[in-house]
């Protein structure tokens, strides 16, 4: 509690009277041409048409997990049931490497090379079980752009932006496996248990295995500098600033400092998290993430059952939209780029933030952790993001916004008044019953709030990666963290978020380019881990 203590004693003269001092405007000015350049350079496009444009990024994202999924002979389809099944800790004994013994005699076995009985138990080394990497991972991607994002999404592409958003999550499912269980083999443990992973070490290690060390250190370190970036920003100061706005609304606050003693609330919630560690963030997560999934996912069931004879034209138009959609709306190739993109930013596969949790998990085999992840993309985006996407088709039904009616992406209703992409989904839900945009709230808040303290792991582990290993490090980290949360609820710094944003997309070219050069590695390990699947099976 000191370091929320001091936290406060730091920020309340400085920003209880933010906005009536005009800091915010201070600080926007000073980072508008830095966002600005940071937007142009990682979201550079190549133009189509006059209209339709697309980011480089994304064509990296998308054509590289089309190229994950094919070398892995569909991975993502064929081991869906085995990640289920790690998951549920089926194979958990693969990894204990207990003693094999019958009555008559003693069975010595050879594990890569070792004698099975006298090896060191590696699964021992791992902080977290496979459910709650795959929960610190999840909670790290699902937030507001499942709720807000999905919905400007089909507001502005259409229903038949849903289908390639779909196509897109399943893909993605590739990339995390790939980018996952590199996360785990090139990992360091130190002797007291410790963790330390992520693409900043498979970059520098794994391309120094390929003889590019200087390449790869370069790489790990640029990796680095932009996720302690995106963790103050998107991953925190946005998220902190999202859950403010939505508290304010429901009960009604005016502003004034209400937005520093929400922040500091958050800060404190997030500050008994995060000061212990990964083993607290994965105990917390692994109950959050299932209970905030079930209230969102039931919310939306129950929208959808409460107009279910509208069910099969809302799938109807998902599928016929999807290859002949309006010309409003870009034609095919502008529906496809829209859920391409709401997709690819929503399970941020290939940016490889959620590589740095399950490099934590408990396991001999690095593969089995990435077969986990490919559950990842599945829950975040065709799941979670399909039931928002299915609720603000069903809503439309009756024309309430016009598809494809937009300037600048705001949305318009039949009237020509613009909607905000969390004001379709709370128009969504309350059509339904009246203050069932209070699940919302609930839902926003807490997707916020998991995001927070998921970001502050890939931000810490990264910012030591930088600075070293020490206590003072990791304590400037956190204080830090906690002072971007307050920040980001009392303020209105949108050029900062913005800069943040772009760098979490920036995260793709480094980590991208590393996982191009190491998915041989990969396979390997895919081997192995099926081979020993195999021999336990016998």
């Amino acid at each position: 509690m000191r370091l929320i203590k001091l936290v406060s004693l730091l920020l309340f003269p400085l920003i209880s009277n933010a906005r009536e001092r005009g800091l915010d405007e201070k600080i926007n000015d000073f980072f508008e041409p830095i966002a600005s350049f940071s937007e142009d350079v990682v979201l550079y496009s190549i133009s189509f048409s006059d209209t339709i444009k697309v980011p480089i990024v994304l064509l990296l994202l998308v054509f590289g997990a089309l190229f994950f999924t094919l070398i892995f002979s569909f991975i993502n389809i064929r081991k869906m049931g085995l990640a289920i099944q790690v998951v549920r800790g089926k194979y958990d004994g693969i990894d204990a490497h207990e003693s094999i013994n019958d009555s008559d005699h003693e069975t010595v076995n050879i594990v890569d090379g070792d004698i099975k009985q006298t090896i060191k138990s590696e699964s021992a080394e791992g902080e977290v079980s496979h459910f709650q990497a795959l929960a610190t991972a999840v909670s790290g991607t699902v937030g507001l752009g499942n709720i807000a994002g999905v919905a400007a999404a089909i507001g502005i592409g259409g229903p038949g932006a849903t289908f390639w958003m779909i196509i897109s999550g399943l893909l993605a499912m590739s990339t995390k496996f790939v980018e996952c269980t590199l996360g785990v083999k090139y990992r360091d443990v130190s002797d007291d248990g410790t963790v330390y992973g992520g693409p900043m070490y498979y970059l520098s290690k794994g391309l120094s295995d390929l003889g590019k060390a200087k390449i790869g250190k370069g790489l790990g370190v640029l990796f680095a500098i932009l996720c302690v970036g995106a963790s103050f920003g998107g991953g925190n100061a946005f998220q902190s600033n999202q859950a403010t706005s939505q508290i304010q609304l429901f009960f009604d606050l005016k502003g004034g400092s209400s937005g520093f003693w929400i922040g500091l609330f958050l800060a404190a919630l997030t500050g008994v998290v995060i000061i212990g560690g990964i083993k607290r963030i994965a105990k917390v997560t692994e109950k959050v993430v299932p209970f905030m999934a079930a209230l969102y996912v039931g919310a939306c069931l129950v929208i959808i059952a409460m107009n279910y004879q509208f069910l099969d034209d809302a799938f109807i138009q998902i599928i016929s939209e999807a290859f002949s959609p309006t010309a409003t709306v870009g034609g095919l190739v502008g529906v496809l780029i829209i859920g391409f993109k709401r997709a690819a930013f929503s399970n941020e596969a290939g940016a490889g933030s959620a590589a740095i949790a399950h490099s934590a998990v408990k396991t001999k085999y690095p593969a089995s952790e990435g077969v986990v992840a490919m559950l990842e993309p599945f829950i975040d985006t065709v799941l979670i993001c399909t039931m928002t996407a299915l609720v603000i088709v069903l809503f439309n039904m009756n024309d309430v916004f016009v598809y494809g009616g937009y300037s600048s992406n705001v949305i318009l209703n039949s009237t020509g008044e613009s909607i905000g992409g969390v004001g379709l989904t709370t128009m969504a839900f309350d059509s339904v019953l009246p203050g069932f945009s209070n699940v919302l709230t609930v839902a926003i808040v807490l997707f916020a709030f998991s995001s927070m303290i998921s970001w502050s792991y890939y931000g810490l582990q990264s910012w030591m990666f930088l600075f070293g290993r020490s206590k003072n490090s990791d304590l400037t980290y956190k204080v830090l963290f906690l002072v971007f949360t307050v920040i980001g609820a009392a303020s209105t710094l949108d050029a900062v978020i913005r800069f943040s944003d772009a760098m979490i997309l920036a995260l793709v070219f480094p980590n991208m380019l590393g996982l191009l050069f190491l998915y041989p590695k990969v396979k390997k390990e895919l081997s192995k881990y099926l081979e020993a699947i195999r021999s336990s099976n016998k």
